[in-house]
């Protein structure tokens, strides 16, 4: 019978693997899972869970695991957030009320001319803040076109020990972040209104992808540069290059970055590292000394379709380029 609803199954929590904040590793009846207690609340072993088996049975890339979708243990009768009532997810089984920065505080009118990085994959953001360094203030906002919550990022989690990111923005669909925005544009000017110097744009973990120029997740990066762009800001777009992915459309720079950018409907800076040859078409560019940004990474998580930065350095010094960028173009 096709998958056609929600795969959801019974079971029973038989080891907790990992807690980090936010997120809870498990197996339930031996297989992985997921679960995210902000969502359906505390986990324990021993729950008897109802599990979202969807994307592991289709054999997914996300699929590698199973979502805890309910506690019938101790995850029932809870209750919303103190004062929230705009609902993430609305109208569907998940809905959630959550408290949302544009209900807490005015925000101004100008982004003045603030750095905005759009990235259209997770995998650039590390490397990207890398370019940024150290010393700066960086606020991560996460658009939907990947992973929904913001809490599933073990890349988030590492750069904010290495105080490359200090706040994180959950906007629309998304969830989880420190701050909830409705949407991108009120995300980039609660950045600015307090007083981040670079802005970093990204869709969660995975990317949602049919295989064609303009069916994927990744164009989130052009509804954020050009409300970056509207709202008197800087954006700059992290170009998606490879020199080993296996499918033709990836290799060089990839259909997804030239779809971006025939989607930007102002002004965007496209950083490009030396020592690589250039699509002539990517026109125009600023290239970028990426010296050293081996160094500079070491350490972070980076990984890119299996791939680390020794068997596709095209990719991470692509991403880093834009984060040098940046820097540059603070105020």
């Amino acid at each position: 019978m096709p998958l056609e609803m929600l795969t959801l199954r019974r079971g029973r929590v038989t080891a907790v693997v990992e807690r980090v904040e936010g997120l809870a590793r498990l197996e339930v009846d031996g297989e992985a899972c997921v679960a995210y207690p902000r969502l359906t609340g505390p986990v324990a072993l021993g729950d008897e869970v109802i599990v979202n088996t969807q994307a592991r049975d289709l054999a997914l890339g996300s699929g590698g695991f199973n979502v805890l979708y309910a506690n019938l243990t101790r995850g029932l009768d809870l209750f919303p957030e103190t004062d929230a009532h705009v609902m993430k997810l609305p109208y569907t089984p998940a809905q959630d009320a959550r408290r949302h920065a544009e209900e807490e505080r005015a925000l101004p009118e100008s982004l003045a001319g603030l750095p905005v990085v759009c990235c259209s994959l997770h995998s650039q953001i590390a490397p990207v803040c890398a370019g940024i360094g150290e010393g700066r203030r960086v606020a991560y906002v996460q658009l939907a076109g990947g992973a929904l919550p913001v809490s599933l990022s073990d890349a988030l989690r590492a750069l904010r020990v290495r105080g490359l990111v200090e706040m994180s923005v959950a906007v629309g669909a998304c969830l989880d972040g420190d701050v909830e925005c409705v949407s991108v544009a009120s995300g980039l000017l609660l950045a600015a209104a307090e007083a981040f110097e670079v802005v970093v744009c990204a869709i969660g973990p995975g990317i949602v992808g049919t295989g064609s120029r303009f069916g994927h997740g990744g164009l989130a990066a052009a509804d954020a540069a050009n409300a970056a762009a509207a709202l008197h800001g800087t954006p700059i777009l992290a170009v998606r290059a490879s020199q080993s992915d296996p499918r033709e459309r990836h290799r060089g720079v990839s259909h997804h970055t030239r779809a971006l950018l025939e989607l930007c409907l102002g002004d965007v800076i496209v950083p490009w590292p030396t020592g690589y040859e250039a699509p002539p078409w990517l026109e125009p560019r600023v290239d970028v000394d990426v010296s050293g940004w081996e160094q500079a990474c070491a350490g972070l998580p980076l990984a890119h379709m299996g791939r680390g930065p020794q068997a596709d350095p095209l990719f991470f010094a692509a991403a880093f380029a834009a984060g040098r960028v940046a820097v540059e173009r603070i105020r």
